[in-house]
C-alpha cells in the first residue's frame, strides 16, 4: 500500500517538470522579442558611444587648431611689436640721444 502513493508522487512530479520544461509558443516569442530590443539597446549604446568619441575628438582637434591659431596671430604681433621697438632704438642711436 505505501508503495502506491510513492509512485503516484513520483508520477505527479514528473509531470510537472515536463511542463515546466516545456515553454509555450507564446513564452517563446516574448523570450525572442526580449532578447531582440535587447540586441538593439547594446546596438545603440555602442554607436552612441562611438559617436559621443568622435565628437569630442574633432572638439578637441578644432580647440586646438584655434589655439595654434591665436598663438600664431600672438607671436605676429609681438614680433612687429619688437621690430618696432628695435627700428626706434636704432634710430635714436642713430641720430645720437640713445639713453645709454
Amino acid at each position: 500500500m505505501k508503495l502506491i502513493p510513492t509512485i503516484l508522487a513520483a508520477c505527479a512530479l514528473s509531470g510537472m517538470a515536463a511542463c515546466n520544461k516545456s515553454d509555450s509558443a507564446a513564452e517563446q516569442a516574448a523570450d525572442n522579442i526580449e532578447a531582440s530590443a535587447e540586441n538593439q539597446a547594446d546596438t545603440l549604446e555602442a554607436t552612441t558611444e562611438n559617436v559621443a568619441d568622435t565628437l569630442e575628438a574633432n572638439a578637441d582637434a578644432a580647440a586646438d587648431a584655434t589655439r595654434a591659431a591665436g598663438q600664431n596671430a600672438a607671436d605676429s604681433v609681438r614680433a612687429q611689436g619688437e621690430n618696432a621697438a628695435d627700428a626706434t632704438r636704432n634710430g635714436a642711436d642713430a641720430d645720437g640721444n640713445s639713453a645709454h
